[in-house]
């Protein structure tokens, strides 16, 4: 029993699924779309409104987790070339965002007054649908998740999975926060004019700092 917990810590390697931690809750803080709609539904209509479309945000993420987990998990079993050109197609994708991000305006806008209210119900099925639905939110997972892979050992997809859950996690974490903490947020970003300049350049650390892992790790 004592060897085969031994072997079984050996095949799992927890400085990888760290880095994967950090890098999803760094993301999750990062002025986006989603993080930005959360805010606005929080600040508009109240924190229920907020954490009804988190959930759903959050929701969507496990679609494109399967896509991916049964998609790569093949395309490894075949041939390491192919999940070499996936890794390098990871990091100049996000060494894309990370360049898109510089250029636009450090400014972070909360449009309080054009968020009309929804119920519970609508919104939630609002974040999801808006996950779902939007392609780059699977080529954004196709381009971060494999460099992470953490076991040897292990059944991709299971690992995959393990990823999803993991990401969402984070993002269930930050955007409830946000969503909770809307209105304190809010004026913060309101009343401290560097503060999207600080986040942009977070964001554009965070891009670059997982393309560099990705194109050193091994596989």
């Amino acid at each position: 029993m004592h060897s085969l917990f031994l072997y079984t810590e050996e095949t799992i390697h927890y400085p990888i699924l760290i880095g994967f931690v950090v890098s999803s809750l760094a993301l999750a803080l990062s002025p986006g779309p989603d993080n930005i709609f959360v805010l606005t539904q929080s600040i508009s209509n109240g924190v229920k409104s907020g954490l009804a479309t988190v959930y759903g945000l959050v929701s969507g993420c496990l679609v494109h987790t399967t896509l991916l987990a049964f998609g790569v998990s093949e395309v490894i079993k075949r041939s390491d070339t192919l999940f070499f050109a996936i890794k390098l197609f990871g990091a100049l994708y996000l060494l894309f965002l990370a360049y898109k991000v510089f250029r636009s305006d450090d400014t972070i806008l909360l449009n309080k007054e054009m968020t009309p209210s929804k119920s519970a119900k609508k919104l939630f099925m609002t974040g999801f649908t808006m996950n779902v639905l939007n392609p780059k939110v699977t080529i954004f997972f196709l381009a971060f998740f494999p460099g992470f892979l953490f076991s040897d050992t292990l059944n991709n997809v299971l690992q995959f999975y393990v990823l999803g859950l993991l990401f969402m996690l984070c993002a269930l974490i930050v955007f409830s926060l946000l969503a909770v903490l809307a209105g304190s947020i809010s004026k913060y970003l309101t009343t401290h004019n560097k503060a999207g300049f600080y986040l942009k350049w977070v964001q554009i650390v965070v891009f670059v700092g997982i393309a560099i892992y990705l194109i050193l790790s091994d596989k």
